[in-house]
């Protein structure tokens, strides 16, 4: 063929043979993507690619086709412990007894500690609940898990609400 070269490339370029290819490329690819729940990353897709179909990939390649179909991984959490059971300290007694029944406001509150992703960082926030009127009666919140956070949510409870004696204060003794 007598066919200059700059024109052959342009031909190619514009996809008169690769994008035949890539589009079946592309194809399993989402595919084994899809299958697999969207958790495959290069190196499952190329495992996948050799033992289904006998192609052998780079996983830059690989990563640049994921890029270009916008596959995003979901990344599994990493579990964060946030309660030391292994400690010699006293531990205080059940007394709640799982009874979230109150015949009246202010007589028991129960509290809890959860942790909040942003966009900087984690935020820990403590909450004090009625479960009379199953109302948060008391909260604080701090970029630190540490004993003040618990009693700033008690406090801000016990001074808005003003309990009468014989408060039941209930948390998961964690």
């Amino acid at each position: 063929m007598d066919v200059d070269m700059s024109s052959y490339y342009r031909w190619v370029r514009n996809g008169a043979v690769i994008n035949k290819v890539d589009k079946q490329l592309n194809e399993i690819i989402e595919a084994i993507f899809i299958q697999g729940r969207s958790k495959y990353g290069t190196r499952r897709i190329q495992d996948k690619l050799k033992e289904l179909y006998g192609l052998i990939l780079s996983r830059k390649c690989i990563s640049s086709i994921m890029k270009d179909l916008n596959l995003k991984v979901k990344m599994k959490r990493r579990y964060k412990n946030t309660t030391d059971s292994n400690h010699n300290l006293p531990i205080a007694p059940n007394i709640l007894n799982r009874d979230f029944y109150a015949s009246g406001p202010d007589e028991k509150y129960v509290g809890d500690i959860t942790y909040i992703r942003t966009g900087e960082g984690w935020l820990y926030l403590a909450t004090v609940i009625d479960l009379y009127s199953r109302k948060v009666v008391g909260w604080s919140m701090d970029d630190i898990m540490k004993v003040s956070l618990v009693n700033d949510a008690l406090n801000m409870a016990i001074s808005h609400r003003n309990p009468p004696k014989g408060l039941l204060w209930h948390t998961d003794r964690g």
